[in-house]
């Protein structure tokens, strides 16, 4: 087996679940698809490595210039914005979604949290279906009709991850769920930061997790370019995770949830030959 490359290991490490969808893309794409999830690699973790907003703030600006520079003929030095240049500067990585994810990674140095399920949902745009958007032009699906399917495929996916990951952000006193959501169901912060399970909060990510089905399905009717789905394979997986979460009764706290999925890489092959996602 060939030694993987430094961006393949950075994901495979840290975003297992999209290195697993990557080894469908074809082999000319494939390491700059893995370049782009390293990069979002790299601008996701920002406010886990720094100890306050305005040191994550200045780590973003680096990628903005690092990104800049791609564009402008003098690219920094950096393993991810190396493995970046040769789709930058043959156009296969569109620069304008590439700013736009380092935007989005504003917010999560932002201390209060959404105020709604749309506010949640412009999150889950701003990061994830942008991503998606840029995945897909990568793989040479950069066209309108790719956009709807990448969009809805990318805030799904990312409802479902913030769910799986409830537990990790509460452990660092940060609430993602919709703060009239949790007044509704009567759902005090002080539980969750104790880590306490209630039916009013498993009544929210029972809906978190319906909104993120319908999201699904709506990507699934946009029939995106064929090129585009190993991208959106994404899709997948996600109904796997919420079959999941179903299972454990909406629990967030429940620590099945939280694992990968053992057959993840068979539902991918399944998905590749029937053309699904």
């Amino acid at each position: 087996m060939a030694e993987l490359s430094y961006c393949a290991q950075e994901v495979r490490r840290y975003d297992r679940d999209r290195f697993l969808t990557a080894l469908f893309a074809p082999s000319r794409r494939r390491e700059d698809l893995l370049a782009l999830y390293a990069f979002n690699v790299e601008i996701a973790k920002t406010a886990e490595v720094v100890s306050e907003p305005m040191l994550g703030r200045i780590r973003l600006q680096w990628w903005r210039e690092g990104i800049e520079g791609l564009f402008t003929g003098a690219p920094r030095s950096h393993p991810v914005l190396d493995a970046l240049l040769p789709a930058a500067r043959e156009g296969r990585v569109p620069r304008m979604l590439l700013d736009a994810l380092v935007d989005g990674r504003e917010l999560d140095l932002e201390a209060e949290p959404p105020a709604t399920l749309d506010a949640l949902e412009a999150y889950a745009e701003a990061t994830s279906a942008r991503l998606l958007e840029a995945a897909s032009a990568v793989l040479g699906a950069d066209e309108p009709a790719a956009r709807p399917a990448a969009c809805q495929v990318g805030v799904a996916w990312a409802l479902v991850g913030l769910v799986r990951a409830l537990p990790f952000h509460l452990r660092r006193r940060r609430l993602m769920l919709p703060l009239d959501h949790l007044a509704v169901a009567g759902v005090d912060q002080a539980d969750l930061f104790e880590l306490r399970g209630s039916e009013g909060l498993s009544g929210i990510v029972m809906r978190l997790c319906r909104r993120a089905s319908e999201r699904l399905q709506a990507g699934r009717a946009a029939s995106p370019p064929r090129a585009a789905r190993p991208a959106l394979a994404l899709g997948v997986l996600a109904d796997a995770y919420l079959r999941r979460i179903e299972r454990a009764g909406y629990d967030p706290f429940d620590p099945r949830i939280t694992q990968p999925l053992p057959a993840a890489g068979w539902l991918l092959a399944r998905a590749s030959l029937l053309g699904r996602y």
